[in-house]
């Protein structure tokens, strides 16, 4: 089979892992990150519908594996399956949105109070050269995107409850389909970084309690944030 697309323009030259022949990573895994990477990248809009024959022209590929991968979106909430209809790139409503980060601030509240309470030097010292990291990214949006997910993620894997990192990721790539990106907000990252340090500051004192507030405030100012602004109220109608 001929992949066209460069993304998988090495799936064909990969050699088989073992004798069974199978290669490292199924095709449909690859095209699953390939259509992460285009819903991530607003390439295929929330709301819009996912055209199969066009993707797999596109990729170079039948439909089949498209098929398998767009379940493994519809699994991750990415994408929503319709009867007789199709596939649509998930669109993320008021209530949707403050739902995740409700959820996202009561579980990461709860990895950050553990990690603080454990106190261990080693995990508080990788965490502080994540938030050191983050502090030089400030001025770079993108970078500090990409560096305060790092630090949640890594707080999350030292808390050590696989099950609460699992859920957090499925619902972090769920965030990423909100128009209204908390930080997109002009000052927010500023914000964001002052809350990061009194969270990090919390951890190296070891106070769990503290941690976990602070943690679950972080999330409630990122949704304040993340919420598109009220519509202004129409003046009132002048009497003719």
């Amino acid at each position: 089979m001929n992949f066209r697309h460069p993304f998988f323009a090495t799936v064909a030259a990969t050699p088989p892992a073992d004798s069974s022949g199978l290669s490292p990573r199924a095709l449909y895994q690859q095209v699953a990150e390939r259509l992460r990477e285009q819903i991530f990248n607003r390439e295929l809009e929330p709301g819009s519908w996912i055209d199969e024959l066009k993707l797999a022209q596109e990729y170079g590929i039948s439909r089949t594996p498209l098929r398998e991968a767009l379940k493994v979106l519809a699994v991750e909430g990415l994408v929503t399956m319709k009867v007789r209809r199709g596939a649509y790139v998930t669109e993320m409503s008021t209530d949707d949105v403050q739902q995740v980060y409700r959820l996202l601030g009561l579980l990461e509240a709860d990895a950050a109070a553990e990690v603080a309470e454990r106190r261990r030097p080693d995990d508080i010292a990788e965490l502080r050269a994540l938030h050191d990291k983050l502090e030089k990214q400030v001025r770079q949006r993108d970078a500090f995107f990409a560096a305060n997910e790092q630090f949640h993620l890594r707080l999350l894997a030292l808390a050590g409850n696989r099950w609460r990192s699992q859920i957090v990721g499925d619902l972090r790539k769920v965030m990423k389909l909100n128009r209204h990106h908390s930080l997109f907000r002009r000052g927010r990252i500023a914000e964001s970084l002052a809350e990061h340090r009194a969270v990090m500051q919390a951890i190296e004192a070891g106070d769990g309690a503290r941690a976990a507030q602070l943690m679950r405030e972080h999330f409630a100012n990122g949704l304040a944030a993340a919420s598109p602004a009220p519509a202004p109220a129409a003046a009132p109608a002048t009497p003719a």
